[in-house]
């Protein structure tokens, strides 16, 4: 798998939309962010988009496999890329947000990020059209991190 940087017009929205359903929100963030592309034999497989927040700390704003090449360990490998990219950078502190439920606490954790507040109601305040994942509606994001 081979992963750089891209912008503009090699943005792969419709792989970021898999994590962010809001083309609105995406755009608004990539404007101030890098933008990673991987690829597999010359297709896009997933994405990833790293933001400055201050002086030392990121945000992961969006990470996002292709579904037909989820769970192969692609996105592991991209996560493992974001983190090392943010060190690269003068990272000492990687933060995120997520839903409250699902794989991605598990997986997050697993990786070494630890929750540190919670914002009630941002995906009922934030989208306009409500997300479900398991038949259950996100509402709350739970924002974690991990210090280098």
């Amino acid at each position: 798998m081979k992963i750089e940087e891209v912008s503009g017009l090699k943005v792969p929205m419709t792989i970021l939309l898999e994590a962010d359903p809001s083309v609105e929100r995406v755009r608004s963030y990539l404007e101030h962010s890098k933008c990673y592309v991987a690829t597999l034999d010359g297709e896009e497989i997933g994405a990833y988009v790293l933001k400055e927040l201050s002086l030392g700390i990121y945000e992961l704003m969006n990470i996002a496999v292709a579904p037909e090449f989820q769970r192969r360990g692609h996105g592991s490998e991209l996560l493992s890329h974001v983190m090392n990219s943010a060190k690269d950078l003068g990272a000492h502190r990687l933060e995120l947000g997520t839903g409250t439920f699902g794989y991605q606490l598990a997986y997050y954790q697993k990786a070494g990020f630890r929750p540190f507040s919670l914002e009630v109601d941002f995906f009922l305040e934030n989208y306009e059209e409500p997300i479900f994942e398991n038949g259950i509606q996100h509402k709350d994001m739970i924002r974690m991190a991990i210090t280098f």
